[in-house]
């Protein structure tokens, strides 16, 4: 009799044929329960694209996106000294963490006429930052005139602005720079970049040109950057982010929407290059703000499309707090009550459970836990809504704001979980 336990299993045919007689190319499906799973080597680290119900977790976005990024300790305290410029996204830093009385430099009165103050959320390209840096510390200036202000006022190189550049820059603890956009203008034959474009009435088509530019040369100004911070303030920590903010037009021949896209791409690769380049270094870091924005949330816009919801710019400055700063002189707001308004704002919630969120209602929510009619038709998401509504039922009682008299009685009106959802 023929050992059958030693038979081999019948190989798996790479193509059927169809009814037709056409070819069909059967795809290797993975499991962790399946014996495929144990089929390929997979590294030291094997991190999952989540699904639906795992992004409804109070964590989810912790581990599903700052995962790798997050710094071992905060490293921001209150009388950390911090300068954030760059991309319009810098401004949301910079007024959260100085709402939330940690010390921001480009916020005090006496830095005001810096440029990278006065139109440090204008500087969009790593050139211009990369310009700062080089002009402050370096004493560097540039042919022609690059920098503008908003009104397309002419930005000289004063010596007084430069010393007062070069003070903040000197004092400096912690650096956050926010990237925008990797669509320049310059003139061809110096090949300095501008700020922006230019003003209509310097505008000279003979030289004034436009182009989308590289990850190399994106790489090399940030890779410049790093090093002057390195050499001129040692003990600094740099932090690197990408604005979410999408661009609200593009001067190439082709969609905005796919411009934005290539545009982005660029400097998250440049960044991703420099951060692995230098991370052993342990003072350059990257933010996820990008990811987060685009990612995470269904609708996380305004209906402008460009600018996210303040509740969801709440929850990633709620989360950068609890990640990167000491406790202050202010108790760090709840990051699950950051996270369920978050998700009720962008459309990720079901209208009734958005409303409770946003209403502070926790008898509705303790209802929709409880209740027999399903939240959702997947069994999963409709485990995870039940959970998320207990866990921010909890978060609302700790919470005194979330636990007035008025919201107590709002409850006697909510409607049963049966209702239609």
């Amino acid at each position: 009799m023929s050992d059958l336990s030693k038979t081999p299993a019948p190989e798996r045919k790479v193509v059927n044929r169809s009814r037709a007689g056409t070819g069909v190319l059967n795809f290797q499906t993975t499991s962790r329960h399946g014996t495929e799973f144990r089929t390929w080597f997979r590294g030291e680290h094997t991190n999952y694209n989540p699904d639906v119900a795992r992004m409804f977790d109070i964590g989810a976005a912790a581990k599903y996106v700052l995962h790798g990024w997050a710094p071992k300790e905060p490293m921001i305290r209150p009388d950390t000294q911090i300068t954030a410029f760059g991309s319009c996204f810098a401004a949301n830093i910079s007024n959260w963490l100085s709402k939330r009385r940690f010390r921001v430099l480009t916020r005090e009165e006496e830095a005001k006429k810096a440029y990278v103050v006065a139109c440090g959320e204008g500087m969009v390209n790593s050139f211009v930052i990369r310009q700062q840096f080089e002009w402050a510390w370096e004493g560097k200036t540039f042919d022609g005139a690059l920098w503008h202000g908003y009104k397309a006022e002419e930005y000289g190189y004063d010596p007084e602005v430069q010393a007062e550049t070069r003070r903040i820059f000197d004092e400096t603890d912690v650096f956050i720079l926010t990237f925008g956009l990797s669509e320049v203008w310059y003139d061809e034959p110096t090949g300095n970049v501008f700020w922006r474009t230019i003003p209509k009435d310097a505008y000279d088509p003979s030289r004034h040109k436009f182009r989308v530019s590289t990850v190399d040369e994106n790489r090399d100004n940030l890779r410049a950057i790093y090093q002057m911070i390195r050499k001129h303030r040692p003990d600094a920590k740099i932090l690197f982010t990408l604005s979410p903010i999408p661009l609200i037009a593009t001067f190439r021949d082709v969609s905005c929407l796919t411009a934005n896209s290539v545009s982005k791409s660029v400097l998250r690769v440049a960044i991703d290059e420099v951060v692995r380049e230098f991370r052993d270094e342990g003072v350059l870091h990257y933010w996820p703000s990008y990811e987060l924005v685009t990612d995470v949330f269904a609708s996380p816009f305004k209906p402008d499309r460009r600018h996210p919801r303040d509740e969801v710019l709440d929850y990633i400055m709620t989360l950068f707090e609890h990640a990167w700063c000491e406790e202050g002189t202010l108790r760090k707001p709840s990051l699950t009550l950051a996270w369920a308004r978050a998700l009720a704002a962008s459309e990720r919630l079901p209208p009734a459970i958005a409303e409770a969120v946003t209403s502070g209602r926790r008898r509705r929510l303790r209802l929709f836990a409880a209740g027999e009619k399903p939240l959702a038709p997947d069994a999963a998401v409709d485990k995870a809504l039940r959970k998320l509504c207990t866990v921010v039922h909890d978060a609302m009682a700790a919470e005194p704001a979330q636990t007035d008299a008025q919201t107590d009685a709002q409850t006697d009106t909510d409607a049963e979980p049966g209702e239609e959802i």
